[in-house]
């Protein structure tokens, strides 16, 4: 949902996580019967990030269509998501994760635990050493970047103006040296930034029929948007109830989404563990861990990889899916 070129026909439109997840689920139903072709083939579900929150709502209107009636029917196996926001209180978990990664000192996390008393989102505008710490926290990841704490800060995804700064460094790049910069978070820097100046061209505005009044391509940018949605936690209920397969999987260097706060909303399903905790491997190397749940629920993180793990891991999450689809352990 953060990388299409969308808007609303009419700009005073109403749009919300509900409207979001019904137009899905419409596309999906006409784009099958224009392709006949795939109406027989397994259905499954894929997201990341923010989309942690419709996505899982698009799985459970595609199974309430189906035991209507509705046509065609949808051949729904499952779904997977990475990195997802699901219950709308990660950032809670970000203290605990920046402090196992020697992010923060050993001093603050606990005066940040002894002063917020685990509560780092709505925090008492009169809890004056709370907000004291949280100050001196967000200064001590200034300059981290979130997506990837080994990378470095990459806020060119949010740069829209040509003749930017940064634009104009990473420009500079692009045209030097390529062995003096091109690692795996750099090039990711440089896409959000190539991206940007594509999808704002003219000629890629016209092939998308993109009207002229409609104002440039952002990347994960929406306004007047109603969050109708808060957390996406009862849909994975429901759906591993009714036997669904879910692959839910983490970067283990993502800040934005920390594995700590999915595996804390998996945890809360109080599931039983069929197969703990063990390495995944790729090519005799360790690629991530896993760890299998009842209700056909697998969780695996991702070793090295950040928000998203397959813009840093390609390789082992093409694996991991390959494995996965093809109910073969990871």
């Amino acid at each position: 949902m953060d990388k299409g070129f969308s808007y609303a026909k009419n700009v005073t439109a109403h749009r919300s996580h509900s409207k979001l997840i019904n137009h899905t689920h419409q596309f999906i139903r006409k784009w099958l019967l224009e392709h006949p072709e795939f109406l027989s083939k397994k259905f499954y579900m894929g997201a990341d990030s923010y989309s942690g929150i419709p996505a899982p709502g698009v799985v459970q209107e595609i199974l309430n269509g189906n035991d209507q009636g509705l046509q065609p029917w949808i051949n729904l196996q499952g779904y997977l998501l990475g990195n997802p926001i699901t219950t709308g209180k990660e950032s809670n978990d970000k203290m605990q994760y920046t402090h196992g990664m020697a992010l923060i000192s050993d001093e603050l996390y606990l005066s940040l635990q002894r002063n917020c008393k685990g509560e780092y989102i709505d925090i008492d505008a009169k809890n004056e050493l709370c907000l004291r710490d949280m100050q001196y926290y967000q200064e001590c990841l200034s300059g981290i970047n979130p997506s990837y704490i080994l990378g470095e800060d990459c806020k060119v995804d949010f740069l829209m103006d040509d003749e930017g700064t940064q634009g104009r460094l990473l420009t500079q790049k692009l045209e030097g040296p390529l062995s003096s910069y091109l690692t795996v978070p750099t090039v990711i820097c440089q896409n959000y930034f190539l991206t940007t100046q594509w999808a704002n061209s003219q000629s890629v505005r016209k092939a998308l029929h993109v009207r002229e009044e409609i104002g440039k391509w952002k990347r994960c940018y929406t306004t007047d948007f109603d969050f109708d949605i808060t957390s996406s936690f009862e849909f994975h209920v429901n759906l591993s109830t009714k036997g669904y397969r879910s692959l839910i999987f983490s970067g283990d260097h993502d800040l934005v989404v920390p594995f700590l706060s999915t595996q804390a909303w998996i945890r809360a399903l109080n599931y039983s563990i069929l197969d703990d905790w063990r390495p995944w491997l790729v090519n005799g190397q360790v690629a991530g861990f896993t760890r299998t749940y009842s209700n056909q629920m697998t969780f695996a993180t991702v070793k090295g990889g950040g928000h998203t793990a397959a813009e840093y891991k390609p390789d082992e999450c093409l694996a991991m899916f390959s494995r996965w689809l093809s109910n073969a352990p990871l």
